[in-house]
C-alpha cells in the first residue's frame, strides 16, 4: 500500500519515489518518456514487481505478473522503468500512417501467455544471459517462453551439465550490464545441485530451479496422457527407465513425445514456470542493452 501524508497534496503522494522538492514538472522532465502500450514489460522499482503492462488507468499503472496477479500502483515519473532504465510512462498517442507496425494483439498471447506483439523483430542481444542444464531444458524453454526471450533479447545457452558451474560463473565475470540467470534440475536441500548454487552467491547471478530429477517431470503427466510418473530405481538411467516403463522407445523417441505435447505454459508445471519467470525478470532487470 503506498505511503500518504494527511493533507499533503495528491502529486506529493505515494510512497519513497515521490515528492520532488522542487515540483512534478522537473522530475518529469529528468526521465525518458515511454508510451504505456499494453504488454510493455515493467519494473515498479520501489517493490520490485516485474510484470506485463495492462492499462494506464488515469493516474494509475496496472501490470499484471507471471501468476495473473494484477497490481495497481502510481503513475509518477521514475516510479517504473523499463529495460532497466527509469522511465516517465505517457499514454499511448494516436495511430498515424506512419507508426511503427509492431503492435500488441488484441486477445493474442504468446505460449508463455505474455500479450503478443504483432511484428516485433528479435531484440539485438544483451549482455545477460540464462544458462541451462542440457538439450532439453534448452528446447522446453524455447518451446514456451522462445517468443517473449527475443523480444528483450536474451539469449539461453546450454551448460551441459552443472558440476563446473563455479569455474563457468567466474569466466562469464557477472556485472549490472551481465547479469546471469541459471536453471537448475533437483535444486533441493542437501542435494549437489544446492551446493553448486550456494558457490555461486552474486548480486548479479541467480539460480532458480526445480525439485525434478529431471526436467521431463515439470511436464504435466496429463498433458502426455499418463496418470504419472513412473517411479523409477536410483541405480538405473531415469530418462531410459520411464521410456521403458511407458512403452515409448529409447530417450530419444520419450523426449520427441514429451516436447511435442507441450503447447503453452498450462501444460507445465509450477516450480518450473516460477523458475523462469524468476530469472526472465532478474536478467531483463539488469539493463545491459
Amino acid at each position: 500500500m503506498d505511503a500518504r501524508v494527511a493533507g499533503a497534496p495528491e502529486h506529493l503522494t505515494g510512497g519513497i519515489l515521490s515528492g520532488p522538492v522542487d515540483g512534478p514538472a522537473r522530475t518529469a522532465a529528468q526521465y525518458p518518456h515511454r508510451e504505456a502500450t499494453p504488454g510493455l514489460r515493467v519494473l515498479h522499482r520501489a517493490s520490485g514487481f516485474t510484470g506485463d503492462l495492462v492499462a494506464l488507468d488515469g493516474d494509475d499503472l496496472v501490470l499484471r505478473g507471471h501468476t495473473g496477479l494484477e497490481k495497481r500502483y502510481r503513475n509518477l515519473p521514475g516510479t517504473f522503468a523499463v529495460d532497466g532504465t527509469p522511465t516517465h510512462l505517457v499514454p499511448v498517442r494516436a495511430p498515424s500512417s506512419e507508426d511503427d507496425p509492431r503492435r500488441v494483439a488484441d486477445g493474442v498471447r504468446t505460449a508463455s501467455g505474455s500479450r503478443a506483439v504483432v511484428g516485433a523483430r528479435a531484440r539485438v542481444a544483451r549482455g545477460s544471459r540464462i544458462w541451462v542444464e542440457g538439450v532439453h531444458d534448452a528446447e522446453l524453454v524455447e518451446r514456451v517462453w522462445g517468443d517473449d526471450l527475443r523480444v528483450e533479447g536474451i539469449v539461453v545457452e546450454r551448460l551441459d551439465g552443472a558440476d563446473h558451474l563455479a569455474d563457468e560463473v567466474r569466466a562469464f565475470s557477472p556485472g549490472p550490464g551481465q547479469r546471469l540467470g541459471v536453471l537448475l534440475d533437483h535444486l533441493v536441500a542437501g542435494s549437489k545441485e544446492a551446493r553448486l548454487a550456494a558457490a555461486v552467491r552474486d548480486p548479479d547471478v541467480l539460480v532458480t530451479g526445480t525439485p525434478y530429477v529431471d526436467v521431463w517431470q515439470a511436464v504435466k503427466p496429463a498433458a502426455l496422457g499418463i496418470r504419472a510418473w513412473p517411479a523409477v530405481p536410483r541405480d538405473e538411467d531415469w530418462k531410459t527407465g520411464v521410456c521403458r516403463r511407458l512403452g515409448w522407445g529409447d530417450p530419444r523417441d520419450g523426449w520427441r513425445r514429451v516436447l511435442g505435447s507441450v503447447d503453452s505454459y498450462a501444460d507445465l508445471e509450477v516450480p518450473l514456470l516460477r523458475a523462469v519467470e524468476e530469472l526472465i525478470d532478474f536478467v531483463t532487470a539488469g539493463g545491459g542493452g
